[in-house]
């Protein structure tokens, strides 16, 4: 039943293959689409209003030519519906954009619209809408025909949640003509940021800078003890953080990682559930991060530099407790690792990549520079391809070239989506004054205590993120919650990096965990089995942000001696909540001990000498008896 619900609330279009002449025009269409928004996030000197109005009405376009109307639609053939709603988008663009000084000009809600405006903000809506539905699913589309029920017929109720009268022209007016609705920060950073690192990724992995980062955990770790996983904790961190998509991440990397595995003895739920919290954890890694993260530079004013500077301990934290389960669980099944001769060595994998390094170092040195992320962006993408031109095996042909245009653009039809679904519900939000009543409502539940309001916030931040892509999960929650968070006196860098942490985590959280879903099709498991593994395993992520609104030394927010006293104190507290959850050690332990020891890492997590101490000793009490029959024994 769960399974069937989850089905129909998150089931997008399929996405088509057309072949052919059809095939390859959409595919230079794309590729032209991706040279135009580069040019246009780099270089044009046009109103930002302009260019992401032109660059909705593209990613509307190649939406309805390459996702179908349904899961069982056509994959081969566009349905002939698709070409007049490909051809209304583009003349929604067309229209906008021949008005954008005259919208620029205009004052809102003062000069009225005319019947033209009228009828292009409403069809623009509607084929957004459309759109969403298409790409991400009636879920997040119910939740956004919701939104604007409430906007527009909201001043009928009753109680707190009431608000004034909202016409539909006043609503088109927000909606549509500022930058406060659908072409506001959300679709504005998926026309910057998110895609140019999109294009970077796409460039990184079709040139071998996948594989290499593969070949580079497997020389690591191959040969240690349950040597498969651990490749895959460190592999799905290093291309999620290029990707930026737990999703597609967990298929990309896991296509390979959960397979072998599986041949190696550990069970799908468990493989499956390495591979998404993995995979999840890279939108969390510096320096790239994920889209969320861009557009939580854009909210708080913060520069990107600085949050992926603040975000470098806590994302490698997140990877302690992922690291020591794996290998707690292969001393546990008896694993070995790899064969000697499936293991590359490190100084070959470095000789035939150890350029792909390169660009990385090109993007954090931009970043540090003081360059925006696009320029960061644009300049890793040069290094790739400068990289790559170096080796004959790996230099661009033209046609690599038009592939690798035409599939960051093809990328980015959901993430489009999802932002410009976004927009409808922020601009909604402001129209009704609903944030105020939001943090009333935290408010109201948690007495206004920092540690019931921040288990508040996070659950309801995984509750909005379930099902979403994380850009969504994160801007509902940064424009909901955040609020809440300056109230009771937290930083803006901690507040939002607390809200980024658990709308990343909505990917793996049950019961909609939609990168579990991805992994349940490779690993042939239940979805919800992996998740609830995932989340196990993926522990550090509901702790440290806990740790970091407590302590911003985890965000170098201190001095040397605090941020590493700080950073100890967490690594030491994972890797005993570790211990806790995984329940062995040297041999299984029992269920008093694994309290005691959760207990114990949940005080390190305080960052405080007092609770430190006390850690320490509860972990001895806790650790005591896997040594204690062999003391006997020997003494014996």
């Amino acid at each position: 039943m769960l399974r069937a619900i989850t089905r129909f609330a998150f089931d997008t279009g399929v996405r088509r293959r057309p072949g052919g002449r059809l095939g390859g025009g959409i595919k230079v269409f794309a590729a032209l689409t991706a040279v135009w928004t580069v040019y246009a996030a780099a270089f044009s000197t046009e109103d930002v209003l302009s260019l992401t109005i032109t660059f909705l009405a593209l990613m509307l376009v190649l939406t309805f030519l390459m996702i179908g109307h349904g899961p069982h639609a056509d994959a081969e053939r566009v349905d002939w519906f698709d070409w007049p709603l490909s051809a209304l988008s583009a003349a929604c663009g067309i229209y906008f954009l021949t008005q954008a000084d005259t919208i620029a000009q205009r004052i809102t809600l003062l000069d009225p619209l005319s019947t033209f405006d009228v009828f292009f903000a409403s069809l623009v809506i509607l084929l957004t809408i459309e759109a969403m539905r298409r790409t991400v699913g009636p879920g997040l589309t119910l939740i956004v025909i919701g939104f604007i029920v409430y906007n527009l017929f909201g001043d009928r109720l009753s109680g707190p949640l009431t608000h004034g009268e909202i016409t539909v022209p006043h609503f088109l007016d927000i909606m549509v003509f500022t930058t406060d609705g659908l072409f506001g920060v959300p679709l504005r950073v998926a026309a910057t940021y998110a895609f140019l690192f999109v294009l970077f990724g796409t460039a990184l992995a079709k040139t071998g800078g996948g594989d290499f980062f593969f070949n580079l955990a497997a020389s690591l770790t191959g040969r240690a003890q349950g040597g498969p996983a651990k490749i895959a904790v460190i592999s799905s961190g290093l291309y999620g953080t290029i990707s930026g998509s737990p999703t597609s991440d967990v298929v990309t990397t896991g296509a390979v990682t959960i397979p072998m595995m599986r041949r190696l003895g550990y069970s799908g739920a468990f493989a499956g559930a390495v591979e998404v919290a993995a995979s999840t954890g890279g939108s969390l890694l510096p320096p790239v991060m994920g889209a969320a993260a861009f557009i939580m530079a854009e909210y708080t004013g913060i520069a990107y530099v600085d949050i992926a500077l603040a975000g470098l301990i806590p994302a490698l934290l997140y990877y302690v407790p992922i690291y020591f389960q794996v290998h707690l669980r292969a001393k546990r099944i008896g694993l070995s690792g790899l064969a000697e001769s499936q293991v590359p060595t490190l100084l070959a994998t470095l000789r035939d990549g150890g350029l792909f390094i390169v660009p990385l170092v090109v993007i954090t040195w931009a970043l540090l520079e003081g360059y925006t992320p696009t320029y960061a962006a644009v300049y890793g993408t040069a290094a790739v391809i400068v990289v790559s031109s170096l080796k004959r095996a790996t230099r661009l042909t033209p046609r690599a070239v038009l592939d690798i245009l035409a599939e960051s653009s093809l990328r980015m039809v959901a993430v489009a989506g999802a932002c410009a679904a976004a927009g409808l519900v922020i601009g909604g939000i402001t129209m009704t004054g609903l944030a105020s009543k939001f943090s009333h409502l935290v408010f109201l539940i948690s007495g206004a205590d920092l540690f019931l309001s921040l288990l508040v916030a996070a659950g309801l931040t995984i509750l909005l993120g379930l099902g979403m892509p994380t850009p969504s999960a994160f801007i509902l929650a940064a424009v909901l919650i955040a609020p809440v968070m300056a109230d009771l006196g937290i930083s803006p860098m901690a507040g939002h990096m607390f809200l980024l942490y658990f709308a990343v985590m909505s990917a793996l959280t049950p019961p909609v965990a939609v990168a579990a879903y991805a992994a349940s099709a490779i690993a042939d498991e239940n979805p919800l089995t992996i998740a609830a593994n995932a989340v196990k395993i993926a522990i550090a992520a509901f702790l440290v942000p806990f740790s970091f609104v407590y302590n911003e030394a985890l965000l170098l927010n201190g001095t040397t001696f605090e941020i590493a006293f700080a950073t100890i104190n967490v690594a030491i507290s994972m890797i005993v909540v570790g211990m806790a959850v995984e329940g062995y050690l040297r041999k299984p332990i029992s269920a008093l001990p694994r309290i005691v020891l959760l207990a114990a890492g949940i005080l390190f997590l305080f960052v405080e000498p007092w609770y430190f101490a006390v850690g320490l000793a509860l972990t001895a009490v806790g650790v005591a008896p896997q040594w204690m029959g062999e003391a006997r024994t020997e003494s014996g």
